[in-house]
Parts: structure tokens; sequence; C-alpha cells
């Protein structure tokens, strides 16, 4: 089994990006950990308390074991800083993660760019063995240097863009949680008229995607690395 990181800009985009798949990694008996970069806030209809209510909720349906993190970062204004970087590498060490999801790259949204931008860097100090982290307590360190050996983007873009992902998840099972989890967010996604269509469009992408692999709904993702397989028991069929 694997540890597991799970980045976010926002409370919501790991589920629009991937719940489906967090469900299902959770289900596969793997340690995952959602960490949110900022609480979101402020937003039209919400505020921080009603915020952490609703990503309180989304866990609750993804069946997380472990509580998420919130790194503090002040929302809309993420910015690429070695405090940053440092600050998400002491998570890294801290859940001596193997795998880290985060932003695709290419986005409309400066706190996505930013974010991904954060990872990334954050991938190289976590293995840096005389580069001293924050800790969770005084005095504490941040645990073992460790360099993932996974990167992988999942999609949750502002822009109007059209994954062409290097593999997808088969999600089918998990589609129906997944929605839940996203309408946990209340303020975003069912109280702003506007904004339920987003509910739409995440299922039609998620049923295009899945037509793709011969499945009824998946998750797209992409990786600048290789993906090494022992054989091809695991492919779709």
């Amino acid at each position: 089994m694997a540890n597991v990181l799970v980045v976010g800009p926002h409370p919501d985009d790991q589920e629009l990006g991937m719940g489906g798949t967090i469900i299902r990694l959770i289900e596969q008996g793997h340690d995952v950990l959602l960490l949110d970069m900022t609480n979101g806030e402020p937003t039209p209809h919400g505020s921080p308390a009603q915020r952490e209510k609703e990503w309180t909720a989304a866990a609750r349906v993804l069946g997380l074991q472990r509580p998420r993190k919130l790194l503090g970062l002040k929302n809309r204004e993420v910015q690429h800083t070695l405090e940053a970087r440092h600050a998400v590498a002491a998570v890294i060490r801290r859940h001596q993660a193997q795998i880290v999801f985060l932003p695709y790259p290419e986005d409309a949204h400066p706190d996505h760019i930013a974010t991904t931008r954060i990872v990334e860097d954050a991938r190289f100090d976590a293995k840096l063995t005389k580069l001293d982290l924050p800790g969770e307590l005084p005095g504490a360190g941040a645990g073992e240097p460790i360099y993932p050996k996974w990167l992988i983007y999942y999609y949750c873009t502002h822009l109007r863009h059209v994954a062409n992902p290097s593999f997808c998840i088969d999600v089918s099972e998990q589609m129906p949680r997944k929605i839940e989890a996203v309408k946990a967010y209340e303020t975003q996604f069912v109280i702003p008229e506007k904004n339920r269509r987003v509910v739409q469009w995440l299922q039609q992408m998620n049923g295009y995607m899945g037509s793709r692999i011969g499945c009824e709904f998946a998750e797209p993702f992409f990786t600048k690395e290789p993906l090494g397989l022992m054989g091809i028991g695991e492919l779709v069929m």
C-alpha cells in the first residue's frame, strides 16, 4: 500500500478533479491525505466556518481516514515562494508521500498555477538531507527525507481545456459518491444557480473519459514521467 498526498489550491478542487479516484484509493487500502493550500474564502455565499463544515462533510463522503490538512495560504494570493515550498515539503516528509497528485499545470486561475509550481519544487526540497523543514510542533522535525516516486496531475482547470490524459481511472462505481462529495460544497455548487451546471459538466466529462476506456465513468490524469507496468493485468480490457 502507498502513502498518497492529494494537493488542492482550494477545498473542492480535489473532489472535482479526482474525487472518484480518492474514494477508490481509500477502498484499496492506501493511506490518503488531502492538503488544501487555502480555505477557499472569501466567496459570494461562503465563510471560513461554513467552508470548513463543507470540506468536513465532503471528507466524510470520500471516506478519508485522516483529517484534511490546511496549509493556510491566502486565497487568490497563492505565490510560489521558498516558504510555501518548504511548508509543502514538510507535509510530504511527515506523510512520507510516495505518490503526489497535483493540479494540471495549464490553468487560468493563478492559485492553481502557483500551487503546481510549489508542489513540483517541494518534491525536490523534501529529499534534501541537510534541509531543516518546519515540524508540526516546536522543535519537532518534519520527518525523514523522501523523494516521491510519482507526481500525477489531475484536471481541475478554469480554462475551457479539453484534457489529453496520459491515462484514465475507472470510477464508475465511485461516481455517485463523488457527486455527493462535490455537492457537499453547497455554497459553491448548490446555492449559486449558475454553478449548478458544473456538476452536469463534470458528469459529462467523466462519462466521455469513461467511453474512451470502455467504462461508464473515468477520471483523466497526466504524467510528465513514463509509468511503468509489470504487465497488462491492470489495463481496462
